[in-house]
């Protein structure tokens, strides 16, 4: 029998005990993180926003399955934002969608939840009207059984099933009426409760991952009452997420005592922001980079090395990845990298074949 089955079902309940505390730590943090970003300059601010949402757009479509294109994501939300960024493109309509949602929910964080408002979320996901191969129900409840099942074609494992959907009109009004009228509970634990209650009922073909983490960031955007964002629930999820979906099943499975969930939730929302501090340090060296060589004069390839190396940047720059990384042979590399060293933007490190180059 799962929760949704239960007499009592939606009545959740927890050990204040257990929640409290972590909730004070939540929000003693959530403070420190809105401190720092009131000292950071415009740009410093802009760019690590940009930063936060584009890492919540990549992450939480890859928690289930789908590789977005960083660059398009970035041009796709900085475009919607207004911020002016350096190499640009345009994106394709799957990373629009993804964008479209998560900015609703974010920057439109006190609009009323609605049937039409989920609606328009998932038609913005699927804008093909298809997931994968199969053709879906866009832009409304599902009309079959929802099963989340693993393992092989004829071999599978159900790990949860969701109400029928003739429940499903009754079901989400419910849930809709409810985050209307909550009113009381800390909008933190509205966001962990609102996020199990919402992936149980499952009302939507596919996407319901993704929507249940947008309609997380909004109550989180209400709890910070502001729709800039400086960390990402979603990349911490994708971190965890053997433990996220192990959680979402025992809960589903157990009774409507839902402490346990509502205890790592908290506990992956503050690891989510102290991940800030780093970013924060990338985001200073970013402009402090970009201060000193603003004359510096670089071509395609080399700006989007140099902000490679800015970011996240994996083991050594040398010629043969640089060459690989940017489809051109290794002497036009080469060329390139001892340019950046002569414009004093990379320095020269090791000899012969450990020959490395890093910012200097």
């Amino acid at each position: 029998m799962y929760i949704h089955q239960l007499k009592n079902w939606p009545n959740f309940t927890w050990d204040s005990d257990d929640v409290s505390s972590l909730l004070g730590a939540v929000r003693h943090q959530q403070g420190k993180i809105l401190g720092q970003m009131q000292a950071l300059g415009f740009g410093q601010l802009e760019e690590n926003m940009l930063v936060a949402l584009t890492m919540d757009a990549l992450k939480t479509s890859e928690i289930e399955g789908e590789f977005l294109h960083p660059d398009q994501v970035r041009s796709s939300i900085a475009r919607r934002l207004g911020i002016e960024i350096a190499g640009a493109i345009k994106a394709e309509r799957d990373v629009e969608g993804v964008v479209e949602m998560l900015l609703d929910a974010t920057q439109n964080y006190n609009k009323l939840l609605t049937e039409e408002r989920l609606f328009d979320w998932h038609a913005a996901l699927f804008p093909t009207g298809r997931s994968g191969m199969h053709k879906i129900i866009t832009g409304a409840w599902r009309d079959g059984t929802m099963q989340v099942t693993s393992g092989a074609m004829g071999k599978e494992i159900i790990h949860f099933e969701a109400p029928n959907a003739e429940k499903l009109p009754t079901e989400m009004k419910l849930f809709l009426d409810w985050v209307q009228d909550e009113n009381k509970l800390d909008k933190v634990l509205k966001a962990a409760l609102a996020h199990l209650w919402f992936v149980t009922i499952h009302p939507f073909d596919d996407g319901n991952g993704r929507i249940a983490r947008a309609i997380t960031d909004m109550f989180l955007a209400q709890a910070d009452e502001s729709p800039q964002r400086f960390y990402s629930m979603s990349a911490q999820i994708q971190i965890e997420r053997n433990t996220y979906y192990s959680l979402l099943e025992s809960t589903q499975k157990g009774d409507l005592d839902c402490t346990e969930w509502m205890v790592w939730f908290l506990n992956c929302l503050l690891r989510s922001m102290k991940q800030t501090d780093e970013t924060i340090a990338k985001s200073r060296t970013r402009t402090k980079f970009w201060e000193v060589n603003k004359t510096t004069v670089f071509n395609a390839r080399q700006q989007k090395i140099v902000q490679l190396l800015l970011d996240d940047f994996f083991g050594n720059l040398n010629v043969s990845k640089y060459a690989k990384i940017s489809k051109i042979s290794t002497d036009t590399a080469l060329r390139d990298l001892q340019d950046l060293v002569k414009k004093e933007v990379l320095e020269q490190l090791g000899l012969g074949r450990s020959t490395h180059y890093k910012i200097k």
